[in-house]
């Protein structure tokens, strides 16, 4: 397809079987401030015991396709399905089961995300969380919206559920709605565990993968800090002269996942640092450019170290 690409937008929900993807999306179809005429597709990835009722939908210009298997997600098959009903956007149930970077990776040129939505069962979501945190973790990770469905507030505890959708995203909205319909958004506070305004930033040894991941999404706020933290000091012929790196392996959702989180340390006294050794690093933050990143990124002004133990749980985690 060409550059000039038209846009199409793209609405998503996920969610695993039972977590009222399909009643959400049926109330949406339905609703002529949403449907009012646009030629809609809707792509259906998973047909649980509630159905779609087409005749109900405010507009008769919805067409469905099913999709039964993430192998049909291809960009061929998207394109002519897109063709085929002329659609002007697209609407996807999408299957809790499958990956969302084989959706993504199988989008056409054009197509945009405009919303994403997550939908769980309260009930069942903490038992998805310990057995299948890896899926769980792929539908939290970019979803704008968390919905807990059939939240029981006398017996169930927000936090647990808050601190799961914070360990993979700190920008989602998160809303708890019960039985009844009544809905009630999270307004629980995440503050730093560490002070920024502080002369020297202490970040305790459970926070270096949020310190990692915030310092990546707002980089502006840790310009010209002064930082301490205990790291793993790894030593590269390729870096630059006066350089070393330091980090801790972090995992995000899985063993499977688990990488090194880097960082680019400058010092004049680098070929000193002993490779693949502990310690507890004080030093400035600079966004620049640099070598060893090819872009711009947290440079590291060594001011001192001390030699230290690995921490007792020496892969860092969110929660």
């Amino acid at each position: 397809m060409s550059n000039q690409a038209k846009e199409v937008p793209v609405f998503l929900f996920t969610g695993f079987l039972e977590s009222g993807k399909t009643k959400f999306i049926q109330e949406t179809l339905e609703d002529k401030r949403f449907c009012s005429g646009e030629r809609t597709l809707l792509l259906v990835c998973e047909e649980g015991e509630e159905e779609y009722a087409p005749e109900q939908f405010a507009t008769d210009s919805v067409k469905i396709r099913i999709v039964e298997a993430p192998e049909q997600l291809t960009r061929e098959n998207l394109e002519q399905w897109l063709r085929e009903t002329r659609a002007e956007r697209v609407v996807i149930e999408y299957n809790g089961m499958w990956m969302l970077d084989q959706l993504y990776a199988a989008m056409p040129e054009g197509w945009m995300v405009y919303q994403e939505f997550l939908f769980a069962d309260a009930a069942t979501f903490l038992s998805y969380n310990s057995n299948m945190r890896q899926l769980v973790y792929d539908k939290l990770k970019s979803a704008e919206l968390v919905v807990f469905n059939r939240f029981d507030r006398a017996k169930m505890d927000k936090m647990a559920f808050h601190k799961i959708v914070r360990g993979a995203s700190r920008r989602a909205d998160i809303a708890y709605e019960d039985k009844n319909g009544k809905v009630e958004y999270d307004d629980i506070e995440d503050p730093l565990p560490f002070d920024l305004n502080a002369p020297i930033v202490e970040i305790g040894d459970e926070d270096y993968a949020l310190f990692y991941r915030d310092m990546a999404d707002e980089p502006k706020k840790y310009q010209g800090k002064t930082v301490r933290f205990k790291c793993r000091a790894l030593v590269r012929k390729k870096l630059p002269a006066g350089c070393f790196v330091v980090g801790r392996h972090v995992m995000t959702c899985c063993v499977e996942d688990i990488q090194f989180a880097a960082l680019v340390c400058q010092w004049d006294k680098a070929d000193t640092v002993q490779d693949d050794t502990w310690m507890v690093l004080t030093a400035k933050i600079d966004f620049k450019f640099h070598r060893a990143y090819g872009r711009k990124g947290p440079v590291l002004s060594y001011l001192s170290a001390e030699p230290c133990p690995a921490p007792e749980q020496p892969v860092a985690t969110f929660y």
